[in-house]
């Protein structure tokens, strides 16, 4: 469920885009040093917009420095600095690339999923200590979604709580929720960017699913009777539509009563143009057929 929140580049000025990709490269470095340099294998932009919009609370400039690393050995790259923040993404960032792995491995036996956990291990070892309470939630709402899974859920509402309520407890970071108020909007904002997450990545992987006779909530909601695959999405994408455009706009909604101090152009832009894009783009997505390629 990774790798869906990204900004509308084209619509981002260059600077923006630069100060997007230096939390990105914050985010790099920050897991190289609190968890080695391996975990920087599960890096990925999400964990970066959560480092970047839970920043945005504070006014203060960013450490910003230039400097090479493997990706680019050549030219130096602007780079968040000393960010206890980013710090914190990094952790969350690790947990759940763990629970991934470990997911993927009980349901396939996947070799290499196996050996990536065998990888992460101390790293996860190391941020779960960090962040024990968040830990425990993101442990036990993970369980709580794969008995669901393995009910066989007809609703796309009941399966993608858990994961809702996981994402709201990652955003309710304790240092900025210095007022009750903004603790709430933050959970509601996290709540509905979970949701989107589970909701799209599921539809997503509908073709897949079907293949393997995998579950999906989204063939039990909608009564699917082993039709072709895209026939399906196609009878049912408007209504999934409808769901993942309202649950953008619940997190829009919180969002616009934040307060932020900074990054506010860029973050406006990740939720209301590169969420609502990637939607348009996974629900508008055919299938190539045998005589088709991919542009």
């Amino acid at each position: 469920m990774f790798g869906y929140i990204f900004p509308d580049k084209p619509e981002l000025k260059v600077k923006e885009f630069e100060l997007f990709r230096a939390y990105y490269c914050g985010l790099c470095k920050a897991l190289g040093e609190n968890c080695g340099l391996t975990a920087r294998f599960v890096l990925n932009y999400d964990s970066a917009f959560l480092g970047m919009l839970l920043s945005s609370f504070n006014e203060a400039s960013e450490n910003i420095a230039f400097e090479k690393c493997i990706a680019n050995p050549i030219k130096k790259k602007p780079v968040i600095k000393e960010s206890s923040i980013l710090k914190y993404a990094s952790d969350i960032n690790i947990i759940l690339a763990y629970y991934k792995l470990k997911d993927d491995y009980e349901d396939d036996r996947s070799p290499k999923a196996l050996a990536m956990m065998g990888v992460l291990k101390s790293a996860f070892n190391k941020s779960i200590k960090r962040n024990m309470k968040k830990g425990s939630v993101i442990k036990n709402k993970l369980e709580e979604l794969s008995k669901i899974e393995k009910a066989g859920c007809k609703s796309i509402d009941e399966a993608a709580e858990p994961f809702a309520k996981l994402t709201e407890e990652i955003f309710a970071y304790k240092p900025v929720c210095d007022t009750e108020n903004k603790e709430q909007l933050l959970r509601w904002f996290g709540y509905n960017i979970g949701k989107w997450i589970y909701i799209i990545d599921a539809y997503d992987d509908l073709e897949k699913d079907i293949a393997a006779k995998s579950f999906n909530p989204i063939l039990g909601q909608f009564c699917y009777n082993n039709e072709k695959a895209e026939d399906f999405k196609n009878r049912i994408k408007d209504n999934v539509n409808f769901t993942l455009t309202y649950t953008l706009s619940e997190a829009g909604k919180a969002y616009e009563l934040l307060e932020l101090k900074k990054n506010a152009s860029i973050i406006e832009n990740i939720v209301f143009g590169g969420m609502y894009n990637k939607t348009l783009q996974i629900i508008n997505k055919r299938s190539c057929k045998n005589n088709e390629k991919p542009l």
